[in-house]
């Protein structure tokens, strides 16, 4: 019996347990067997046993200048960008700079500067001295200076990026930065504009004091306006200062094209940007179309779109600074919306659900001590073992 039941349960499985073994292995290695690549791999005519033999860059500018050109052919793979892109269906959007141009230094002069700088260091006895005694201070204007005049404006482009400024306000488009605005609200300069920092209505209740490099004879045009702020229209803007014209450095000077409003962030919406434009001008602008009444206390009036002021007159200014803050609601805003505007005020408010509590045991276990206190009626807590 013992052997009848042996035999049916080879005729189950097959004699040739082999075979189907061998079979199965070799599917797994058919399946884990590499492709050949579709094209000729990167560096594949470099042979490593001879690496001495090879052409050296000898400086960074040959090098960089053969990796833009390498950069720059086409290749049979695609990089995790390309298929980042191609996921979000952006294969050939790329954003267009319409800032100034900027004219890269010569690398031979940098050197010759930096060579120079180097060797009056090294003759400058009292510099050595300060540096031996641990007594040398580095002063934070000069590399707050050449901060700004190197680095700077490429880290501010990246730092509004990451604000959503160029997203909302210039949407397809970036620039970079290249002139620094200087913004302080307040007679003593209190409260100064940055990047993103915090500044209250109160704060900003007057117009604030506006300073950057220019030359005499150019012409600039200054706007603040908050992407985030409008009641109506998730994609309109408001605009709080608009000045054109304005002839060097002098604001006091130029066309006040829309006169200088508070900031009325509504309760309950959080931070809003507002932001500071600066634009450099080819020649006059007639502001005819942007202006607004005197005083302007109407919001229809205030309505803004920043892409299409730009669009009206990009053949004569562009953007050149750029500078931002945040704020929130507090007790001007309410008087701001009250005397000014002439309005009720809007407050958001979050209505939050009851507390849910499950059904109630009638013999709970594991419970914490004041299990019934959930259930029972009245707001004083009870006090005993459930």
């Amino acid at each position: 019996m013992a052997c009848r039941m042996v035999w049916e349960a080879l005729l189950r499985t097959g004699f040739d347990l082999g075979v189907s073994q061998a079979r199965g292995f070799g599917t797994a290695a058919a399946l884990c067997r590499r492709a050949a690549p579709l094209g000729p791999l990167p560096n594949e005519d470099i042979h490593l046993k001879d690496v001495e033999s090879l052409d050296k860059y000898r400086s960074y500018t040959r090098y960089l200048k053969t990796a833009e050109e390498a950069n720059k052919k086409t290749v049979w793979w695609k990089t995790y960008r390309q298929y980042l892109k191609q996921e979000k269906g952006n294969n050939d959007l790329e954003l267009v700079d319409i800032g100034l141009p900027h004219r890269r230094p010569s690398r031979i002069k940098q050197l010759k500067e930096r060579m120079r700088l180097m060797k009056e260091s090294q003759s400058n006895p009292e510099l050595e001295k300060a540096m031996r005694h641990h007594t040398f201070r580095i002063p934070l204007d000069r590399v707050k200076a050449e901060w700004e005049r190197t680095n700077g404006p490429h880290h501010l482009r990246r730092l509004a990026n990451h604000y959503g400024i160029y997203q909302d306000l210039f949407p397809g488009a970036h620039f970079i930065p290249r002139v620094m605005l200087r913004i302080a609200y307040g007679e003593e300069a209190s409260a100064q504009v940055h990047f993103g920092n915090h500044v209250t209505p109160t704060q900003a209740a007057a117009a604030p004091h506006v300073s950057f490099e220019a030359e005499e004879d150019s012409l600039w045009t200054l706007l603040l306006t908050s992407p985030d702020e409008h009641l109506q229209d998730s994609e309109g803007e408001y605009v709080h200062w608009l000045v054109g014209n304005i002839p060097g450095n002098d604001i006091k000077s130029g066309e006040e094209v829309c006169h200088y409003f508070p900031p009325f962030p509504a309760k309950g919406t959080g931070f809003h940007r507002f932001v500071f434009l600066l634009f450099k001008q080819d020649a006059p602008v007639n502001f005819e179309q942007d202006c607004r009444p005197l005083p302007c206390h109407s919001l229809k009036q205030r309505t803004f779109k920043t892409l299409e002021f730009y669009r009206t007159h990009q053949d004569v200014i562009t953007p050149a600074g750029l500078a931002f803050f945040q704020c929130q609601w507090d007790v001007t805003v309410t008087s701001t919306f009250h005397t000014l505007l002439n309005m009720k005020e809007p407050v958001f408010e979050f209505d939050r659900p009851p507390v849910y509590h499950p059904p109630q045991k009638k013999y709970p276990h594991g419970q914490p001590l004041r299990y019934l206190d959930r259930y029972r009626d009245g707001h004083k807590p009870t006090y005993g073992i459930y």
